[in-house]
């Protein structure tokens, strides 16, 4: 039985074939999204029946989840979202940063990018979601629109890489932000961004996911500034 403080999730049927990857993709989603909440007990069983499948693929995605760091399994009770420590997302910080920052200094000095359209496109919904106050769409896009940034590089295992962690970092005061200038001032780091790759200004480029990364870690964090920032 799960915690009586337990939160609810939404009732999601899973149509796909896969049902292990999607209901490691649903919850996946509650995680980032906030529904699940981190320290929160919850009940394989609880989450079987909401997703309208039988417990074992359920458990099966949450073994997934629990390498991606995401979740803890509780023997015999179920499993908690992970609660990261500052020191976690410092950690994550300087791998994201000597990952992405010399990613698209590649991309940029090798011009590696030949059509923006759907990058670009993919800014402009993310700052559509943050002025609608779409929060967990805004996730979902930010998330998009950096990994395909990064896949030009045609290194899938850095991909993986870079999404889990950044699943990792969003784990924190993501509802205290809808409506902010906080958001707003992020994304126009993704224009600053696609601005310098396109024009071959590689510093430029190098610069602003530096400054963007380092951002993210205030905001992922609930916070406006980084304590990375000094």
């Amino acid at each position: 039985m799960s915690d009586p403080g337990a939160a609810t999730t939404p009732s999601t049927g899973l149509r796909r074939q896969s049902l292990r990857g999607d209901a490691a993709d649903v919850i996946r989603a509650q995680i980032v999204s906030g529904e699940l909440q981190p320290g929160t007990l919850y009940a394989i069983g609880q989450i079987a029946e909401q997703l309208q499948v039988s417990i074992t693929p359920v458990r099966e995605a949450l073994l997934d989840l629990t390498k991606e760091g995401l979740i803890e399994m509780v023997r015999n009770r179920g499993f908690r979202v992970r609660v990261l420590t500052d020191a976690d997302l410092d950690q994550i910080l300087q791998i994201r940063l000597m990952l992405e920052v010399g990613a698209v200094r590649e991309i940029t000095a090798h011009v590696l990018v030949d059509d923006f359209t759907a990058l670009r496109d993919l800014a402009d919904r993310a700052r559509k979601a943050v002025l609608a106050d779409d929060l967990i769409g805004y996730l979902g896009i930010d998330r998009q629109l950096h990994l395909a940034l990064l896949a030009h590089l045609d290194n899938p295992r850095l991909v993986d890489i870079v999404g889990q962690l950044r699943d990792q970092t969003r784990l924190y005061g993501l509802d205290r932000l809808a409506g902010t200038q906080v958001l707003v001032a992020s994304i126009r780091e993704h224009d600053e961004l696609l601005d310098a790759v396109e024009a071959g200004r590689t510093e430029d480029a190098v610069e602003v996911m530096r400054r963007h990364l380092k951002h993210a870690r205030g905001i992922w964090a609930g916070r406006t500034e980084s304590k990375s920032d000094g």
